[in-house]
Formats: C-alpha cells, sequence, structure tokens
C-alpha cells in the first residue's frame, strides 16, 4: 500500500513555517555582534559568499531531499543506509538546542509580564540587587550624579581615577580603582532575572521557581503548536512569520532618531578590511550561515518531506534564504543604532557597550524600549512578544524534527503521546538553564551541540550524499522532481567545494580552538562529550546496519556475521541505495525509475565529452 503522510494545507503555509525556523534569535542578537567581531562590514562579504556557495546549496540540498523521498532526517538515509546514523545524530544536536532555545524563550515570557508593570522595572537601580564593586546608573539619568572623576593632579597619583559621587577626595588613596559602571538594565537582568553566578565549583544551584514557572509556559505553547502536525504548525506560521517584522521596523524608526544611532552605525558598518584574510573571520561567517539557516539540523527535511512531489523547492530556498539575509542586516541596523545611543548615555566608546547573546536582546534592547515617550510599556510587550514568536518559530522546526525522526523510526508510535513525552522531557532537561548558573551551561551546549555537532554530521552529509550516492545521481533525482535542468552551480557547490571546505572548517575549529567558550573546565569535558556521542552514534549505526540481519544480542550478531564470511558484502551493501529510497507514490517511483533509464547520469556534459562517457543507467 502507499504510505500515507500529512500535506501542508496550502504551499505558503510551507514557505512562512520555514522562514519563521530559519528566522530567530540567531538574527536578532548572534548575527550583529558576530559581524562587528569580525570585521564590521567587512564580514558582509564572507557572509555572503558562504551564503551563496555554502548555506543556499545545503539549504536547497535538505529541502528536497525531504521532498523528494517525504522522509525526514533518518529515513531520507535510505539512498545510503550507511549514514542513517547522521539522522539520529542530528536529533542529538536538534533536542540540544531546542532546550537551550526554549529557556531563552522563557526569559522572554517573564520580561513580557514585567513589561506591564507601571514602571519598567530595568529602568530602576534596585537596593537589594546592589553589588559594592559596582555603580548602577538608571535609565536616562546623567552618569556625573553618580560618578566622580578625580584628575592625576588632584590625587596625586599617576593616573585620573573615577568613584563612586559618594566618596570624598580624601579618601582616594594608591589602592583606590576605578568604579565599574554598571547599567539598570544589566543589573536587573544579571542579578535580578538572572541571579547569575559564574564560580559553578559547588553546583549550578537550584531552578528560580519564576523562571522555571515561565519555562512550563514555553513548552505548553509548543506542545499546543505540534499536537496536530503540520495543519497547526502551519497556521501558527502566519504570525510568527509575519508580525516580527512589524515590530522590527518600528523599532528601526525609533532606533535610528535616538541621540548617537549614527556613531553605533558608523560603527557596525565601517568595514576592517584586515580581517577578510583571516580564516577565523570565515569560519565565522560558515557557522553563522548554519545557525542562521537551520542547516543541519534536519528540521528542513522534515518541513519539506510534507510537501507535494512537484512543488518548486527552488525558488522556495531562494526566497528563505534571502529573508534570513536580510533580516540579520535589519537587527544589525537596529540594534548598532541602540549600542551607539547607549554609548552616548554612558559616554563611552561603542565597543564598550556591545554585549553578545542574551546580554544583547535582554540588556541593550531593553535599554532603548525605555525611551520611548509614548507608552514604553506598550513597546516592550511588542518588543519581547516578537522575541517570544521568533524563538517559538525556531523551536517549533526543531522539535517537529525530533518528533517526525521518532515517528519514522517507530511508525506505530501514537504522535500526540509522543509530543507529550518530549515537551515533558524538554522541560525537565529545562530547569538546568535556569539555574543561577544555568548561562554556563548555555553556552557550553550551544558550541558543542549546536556547533561542533552540526558542523562534524554536515560534513559527513555532504561527502555521503554527493560522492557515494553521486552528485550527477542526486541532481538528476531533483531535475526530475522539479521538471528543470539544474545547472553547474549546484554542481559545483556540493560535489566539490562543500565536501573539502566542510571538513576543513571542523579541523581548523578543532586545532584552533576558535569560538570555544571562556567556561569552567569541567563544563568543557561535559561539551566534548555531548559532541562525542553526537558523533559516535554514526558508526554505531553503520555496524548495527551490517549485523543487523542475524538474531541475539549485540555480541552474538557480530560473531555470527563475521563467522557467516558476510561482513564485507553487507558493508558494501550499506552504501548502495535500499528499495525504499525513492519518492513515496507509487506511480512517481514508476515513473523516476524510467527517467533514470531514458536520462544519462552525465546528460549535462557538452556532447564531445559526454561520446567518451560510457554512463551506467
Amino acid at each position: 500500500d502507499e504510505p500515507e503522510r500529512q500535506q501542508w494545507d496550502n504551499p505558503i503555509e510551507f514557505l512562512l513555517s520555514c522562514i519563521s525556523m530559519s528566522v530567530g534569535l540567531g538574527n536578532v542578537w548572534r548575527f550583529p555582534f558576530t559581524a562587528y567581531e569580525n570585521g564590521g562590514g567587512a564580514f558582509l562579504i564572507p557572509y555572503i559568499v558562504v551564503l551563496m556557495l555554502v548555506g543556499r546549496p545545503l539549504y536547497f540540498l535538505e529541502l528536497a531531499l525531504g521532498q523528494f523521498s517525504s522522509a525526514g532526517s533518518v529515513r531520507v538515509w535510505d539512498m545510503v543506509p550507511a549514514f542513517g546514523g547522521v539522522g539520529y545524530g542530528q536529533l542529538l544536536a536538534t533536542a540540544c538546542v531546542t532546550s537551550y532555545y526554549c529557556s531563552l524563550i522563557a526569559l522572554s515570557i517573564y520580561y513580557l509580564v514585567v513589561s506591564c508593570y507601571p514602571v519598567l522595572p530595568w529602568t530602576e537601580c534596585h537596593q537589594g540587587l546592589e553589588d559594592v564593586t559596582k555603580v548602577c546608573i538608571p535609565s536616562g539619568a546623567n552618569m556625573s550624579e553618580y560618578i566622580t572623576c578625580f584628575a592625576a593632579n588632584r590625587t596625586m597619583l599617576n593616573e585620573t581615577v573615577c568613584v563612586k559621587s559618594s566618596v570624598p577626595l580624601s579618601e582616594i588613596s594608591s589602592e583606590s580603582t576605578n568604579a565599574t559602571i554598571i547599567s539598570s538594565a544589566e543589573q536587573y537582568f544579571r542579578a535580578g532575572v538572572l541571579k547569575e553566578k559564574t564560580d559553578i565549583s559547588d553546583g549550578l544551584g537550584l531552578p528560580d521557581p519564576t523562571l522555571a514557572g515561565c519555562l512550563a509556559v514555553c513548552w505548553f505553547l509548543l506542545y499546543m503548536t505540534l499536537r496536530k502536525g503540520v495543519s497547526s504548525s502551519g497556521k501558527v506560521a502566519y504570525f510568527t512569520a509575519i508580525f516580527p517584522y512589524i515590530v522590527m521596523f518600528a523599532l528601526l524608526i525609533r532606533g535610528l532618531t535616538l541621540p548617537g544611532a549614527g556613531a553605533g552605525l558608523l560603527f557596525f558598518f565601517t568595514p576592517q578590511w584586515e580581517k577578510l584574510g583571516s580564516l577565523k573571520v570565515w569560519y565565522a561567517a560558515v557557522t553563522q550561515s548554519f545557525f542562521s539557516l537551520g542547516v543541519g539540523f534536519g528540521s528542513l527535511s522534515t518541513y519539506a518531506s510534507y510537501n507535494k512531489f512537484r512543488h518548486n523547492t527552488s525558488r522556495d530556498a531562494l526566497i528563505i534564504s534571502f529573508m534570513d539575509t536580510f533580516t540579520s542586516l535589519l537587527a544589525g541596523t537596529i540594534i548598532f543604532s541602540i549600542l551607539g545611543h547607549l554609548a552616548h548615555e554612558l559616554d563611552l566608546p561603542v565597543d564598550k557597550v556591545v554585549k553578545s547573546g542574551a546580554g544583547l536582546a535582554f540588556v541593550s534592547y531593553p535599554e532603548v524600549l525605555a525611551k520611548f515617550d509614548f507608552v514604553p510599556q506598550l513597546f516592550a510587550v511588542l518588543f519581547f512578544l516578537m522575541l517570544i514568536t521568533l524563538g517559538l518559530g525556531s523551536a517549533v522546526g526543531m522539535m517537529s524534527a525530533v518528533t517526525t525522526t521518532i515517528c519514522d523510526s517507530f511508525p506505530d508510535t501514537n504522535r500526540k503521546f509522543l509530543i507529550k513525552i518530549c515537551c515533558t522531557v524538554g522541560f525537565a532537561i529545562g530547569l538546568f538553564y535556569v539555574t543561577p548558573g544555568g548561562q554556563i551551561m548555555l553556552e557550553m551546549v550551544d558550541y558543542y551541540g549546536g556547533t561542533i555537532l552540526i558542523l562534524v554530521l554536515v560534513s559527513i552529509e555532504i561527502v555521503a550524499i554527493s560522492w557515494i550516492y553521486g552528485t550527477s545521481m542526486i541532481t538528476r533525482d531533483f531535475n526530475f522532481m522539479l521538471d528543470s535542468n539544474l545547472s553547474v552551480y549546484w554542481r559545483f557547490c556540493w560535489g566539490i567545494l562543500c565536501p573539502i571546505l566542510l571538513p576543513l572548517l571542523f579541523f581548523y575549529a578543532l586545532f584552533t580552538q576558535a569560538g570555544v567558550p571562556n567556561i569552567p573546565p569541567t563544563a568543557l569535558v561535559c561539551g566534548w562529550i555531548i559532541s562525542s556521542l553526537g558523533i559516535l552514534i554514526v558508526p554505531v549505526h553503520l555496524l548495527l546496519s551490517v549485523i543487523g540481519e542475524e538474531e541475539g544480542e549485540f555480541r552474538e550478531r557480530f560473531v555470527a556475521t563475521m563467522k557467516s564470511g558476510m561482513f564485507i558484502s553487507r558493508l558494501k551493501d550499506t552504501f548502495t541505495p535500499n528499495n525504499l529510497w525513492g519518492p513515496s507514490s507509487i506511480q512517481e517511483k514508476k515513473d523516476w525509475q524510467i527517467y533514470q533509464e531514458e536520462n544519462s547520469l552525465y546528460q549535462w556534459l557538452p556532447k564531445c565529452i559526454r561520446r567518451r562517457t560510457k554512463s551506467p543507467s
């Protein structure tokens, strides 16, 4: 019988769901900081080059594979069964990223609630959160009211000393140090919300009850979106894909009109050309492209597997990659206009107020929200609602990949029950992120589970598809599905550039330790355990595939396979497509087999070369 599979109610729901998944929190806070750190305006050159030669080709490849086979990230490997473990490794990486993504959504939910207060709580310095080593400056206050600077000739020291205004000149001595300035927004986020601690030698601490409640709300929203499959998540995508742009354009208009915004934009767009020759910059461009587009997580294959077989995926890949880049630039413009204003207010250079990651979203953005003259609470609610929708759009895509992978592997599983179990487990894991030491764990999982592991798996994926299944084979399959003739551009990117470049980038990251977070040694060890587990799934799955026909425990199966003398032949079989590979529709599969017989693998070559090439059917 022909297998039944859910389909999108409307092609626009697929497009909006992909935009909602790809355009996420990474565009809002990761891209601007990565661009600043890697050459400012000059970073746009490697970023766009990488997007065109690596990001977009891999994005289209994963979409087309899912659509061609109507399968998720595991069953799609019927084309090269030896590498089915890549799909399970992607499941682990996706689960890791989803777990911390939801903790960030939980923070956004917390801020959404407190944004309804008569006075926005991050605009004031709270006495109960004070740190004796830091001076808190309330939003909009004049810094000179809180800090007094004494010139070197007044203190009889060799340098100017800035201290709290309450400290008289007579108390300044050689032991006096410059006071550390902290904005009220940063004080509220670090000490009030996270209750952050940087030393986890005595453990992460207990989960914060309020944040745990927000986390529970997040996972409940995820469950409600996923429970009916793409028929429900597709409808939600209309909101999660469009609403964030309304808020971003409102913030753009306000950001550009703030004093000091020009200095921030100049800082962001001024190219540092000398950085273009650095491999670190190109590595950052690749990881940003992966993180932003969602390549390598298995979500793209999953979403596309619900498409009709003849859907124009190539057009969608172009639209989504353009929207992703546009959103990154839009977010960068907004953020650095805000940071320019913040630097102007604190009388500091722009590079001294730049923050990465969560600090950017929950410190710098709230600062500018407080500057809105007309009902700042309204804009704060809209902004954090935007963050929630951006995060949920990506989390829905990643959780869909997890649940679809499990359902494809165990077809008799009750889907709704499975989603309940996944959401419950996800909430339990997420409690670690809402502890005082949770931000350290977040950085660890982000790097080792969301960057290193994905880079390894995508390297294996592209080598297996292009060099084992074959670039000409996969291109011919896509030509049949799309009724087109894909250009040499795709063949070059899939067959030559990506299989060489991606493994090289992994070894570069491995040997140079590029991007490794500044976290305790224990956390580094835990990170490598996560990466290693995900990578080891690939060879373990390969071995299980070879000995799968025997009966008994693992050891008995292995011994029986070796004694039968079939180990090598079965190993070779796992590197060729099995009978399940191809379109899920019986009629489409027959047409595909006829198409293979009628069209040479080298049909795209010039006739003079083709005559000399003997091609298998």
